[in-house]
């Protein structure tokens, strides 16, 4: 979308909303990027500074009583903050960093933003205009670069662009489909003095970009009509309701229809884990009966959801029985993996809205019950023997232990592994935006940087990061950011002293051939401390709960080690390749 978006921009083709500009004196392009910020109400900027973006540094230290800056130790760690903001707040994440390895470092957040739908604008420094193509220091082709894993992407290259575009990098990332756009900021237009006063109209809509919101009265009609003659209906709701701050609407929505439920891993969190129509999540490592009903329902109402192959395994066996509604604001998504018999594009919470007029409630209690019958079977086989309490500690233990002593209320920041599995299947979420994770991208770093963000977007909530040893490396150097910032983050290390996802898969499909994935772990604890980050290490189930105590009763950072079993398998598991009905308890 990037490059055609750019054509309208520059040829002024957008639509504003009413409200009175803001003036001010003749600024330069820094100041003038100040500014908008302000007027998006921007309040946190997570950045790194660097050559080709100091005339912006220099314009922020005017503005930090009104602009909190969070000083990374790699830009990678500014864009997954960012991303962790964005998603507890609700609001538009927001990162500062310089050209060339600067911006380049940056690329990793955009693509786990663009796919998980995280509102981002990423301002990037760059040489001056005059030096572009001339393979200056430092200078990248940010816009080339950026194109194929963003929403939007402009170079500003006159202090006088700033307000239009910053105006429209806004409205684009968080409208519609929300994702990142990236603005290069050459470095003349930065130190620059506008030619014109300082003006600043937030954008309405754009000629180019219309998503839609409100959903086709006749697409809601024929969506409720084959809800309604459902026998067997089956809900399955993804990130898009969380998104679309659609909560509310999909409880109403399930207690009216009584429906049951599912989420897709992002999804988690937007239903409470104990509504009685809830079953679970699905997916490759979801819950038994989750995966297997989906072969057995006859009308799929999939709300907010994109039927990734971690949700489907082989698509073309997923739910094949079944007729589909699909709410989707994105008309892109619709039919791309799975026919859909009654599309409706728009917003979710809009769409819920409109189908709750038309919709009756059924019987559907032998239905559930086979959830139910399932759900049994999977508690038996699987997860007494995660929580049995024999030999070393289960990563099962730790999450559930966590889940009781926070109630449900922590928000979970998760990174990519056994662990993430074993977060999503154990912690009881009984509030919305609780589950953070890297969904679509599975990047290994994210969580220590998304931890600190979250718990910048919603300070008063307990955030614990649930990290896998292999992850934590990867972003370690943020402990010095979470030490600097001051913030109370609580880590967990679940420490096996491997890879363990690709250790599974060696075991299970590549005949125990463990192929460079066994870690000679770092001594964690004194690492943290010397951040000035107090922690310990947990070996013993003995001392477990006032280890997790410990952890939470503290009112500053800290890390808690918990050394698990070495080779402990995560299941039920949806073999690749297979279908979502052949899920495996052992």
């Amino acid at each position: 979308m990037g490059n055609l978006l750019e054509v309208e921009a520059k040829q002024e083709t957008f639509a504003i909303s009413l409200e009175q500009p803001q003036k001010k004196d003749f600024l330069s392009g820094a100041q003038a990027m100040m500014e908008c910020l302000l007027a998006e109400g921007v309040d946190t900027i997570f950045g790194y500074p660097g050559g080709a973006i100091m005339p912006t540094y220099d314009a922020l230290y005017d503005y930090i009583d009104r602009l909190n800056h969070i000083l990374v130790r790699h830009e990678q760690g500014a864009g997954h903050a960012a991303q962790g903001y964005a998603r507890v707040s609700g609001k538009t994440g927001v990162c500062l960093v310089t050209s060339g390895p600067g911006g380049t470092n940056l690329i990793t957040p955009i693509a786990d933003a663009i796919i998980d739908c995280t509102p981002l604008v990423c301002i990037v420094g760059q040489v001056k205009s005059t030096l572009l193509g001339t393979d200056a220091f430092q200078e990248t082709d940010m816009i080339g670069v950026t194109t194929p894993v963003c929403k939007w992407n402009y170079q500003i290259t006159s202090a006088d662009e700033v307000p239009e575009i910053m105006a429209k990098a806004f409205y684009i990332a968080q409208t519609g489909k929300p994702g990142p756009v990236v603005i290069d900021f050459t470095r003349d237009a930065q130190a620059n003095k506008m030619t014109e006063k300082f003006e600043y109209r937030k954008v309405n809509k754009l000629v180019t970009y219309r998503p839609r919101i409100v959903p086709k009265q006749d697409q809601i009609e024929k969506a409720a009509e084959l809800i309604n003659k459902a026998k067997r209906p089956y809900i399955l709701f993804g990130h898009g309701v969380l998104i679309a701050d659609a909560v509310q609407e999909l409880l109403e929505f399930v207690e009216k229809t009584d429906m049951p439920c599912a989420s897709t891993l992002l999804g988690l969190s937007a239903m409470p884990i104990d509504h009685p129509n809830y079953m679970g999540w699905l997916g490759m490592h979801g819950m038994y009966a989750p995966n297997v009903m989906t072969d057995q329902c006859d009308v799929l109402i999939a709300i907010g959801m994109r039927f990734d192959d971690r949700v489907t395994g082989d698509s073309t066996k997923f739910a094949k029985q079944a007729k589909i509604v699909h709410i989707e604001i994105d008309p892109s998504e619709i039919e791309k993996i799975k026919k859909t018999e009654a599309p409706v594009v728009g917003d979710a919470k809009e769409a819920l809205k409109m189908l709750m007029p038309l919709v009756k409630k059924g019987d559907f209690t032998g239905w559930k019950n086979e959830f139910r019958k399932l759900d049994a079977r999977e508690h038996q086989k699987v997860t007494l023997r995660d929580l049995k309490g024999e030999g070393k500690i289960k990563m099962a233990e730790v999450v559930a232990m966590l889940s009781d002593k926070t109630n449900g209320e922590a928000c979970i920041v998760v990174d990519v592994g056994q662990h993430q599995m074993v977060a999503a299947r154990y912690y009881q979420f009984r509030k919305p935006h609780s589950y953070i994770a890297s969904g679509g991208l599975g990047t290994m770093g994210f969580a220590i940087p998304a931890s600190f963000g979250a718990k910048m977007g919603a300070p008063h909530r307990e955030v614990v990061g649930i990290i896998g040893d292999g992850c934590f490396q990867m972003t370690i150097q943020e402990l010095g950011t979470i030490a600097q910032s001051g913030l109370a983050v609580k880590m967990i290390i679940l420490n096996n002293n491997y890879l363990g996802m690709v250790r599974q898969w060696q075991q299970l499909f590549f005949d125990n051939r463990y192929s460079f994935v066994e870690l000679k772990n770092p001594d964690f604890i004194t690492i943290a401390k010397g951040f000035g980050i107090e922690g310990h290490t947990c070996s013993e189930r003995e001392t477990l709960s006032d280890s997790l105590d410990k952890m939470l009763k503290s009112d500053k950072a800290y890390l808690l080690e918990v050394l698990v079993e070495k080779e402990e398998n995560v299941f039920p598991m949806v073999p690749a390749g297979t279908s979502v009905s052949e899920i495996r308890l052992e």
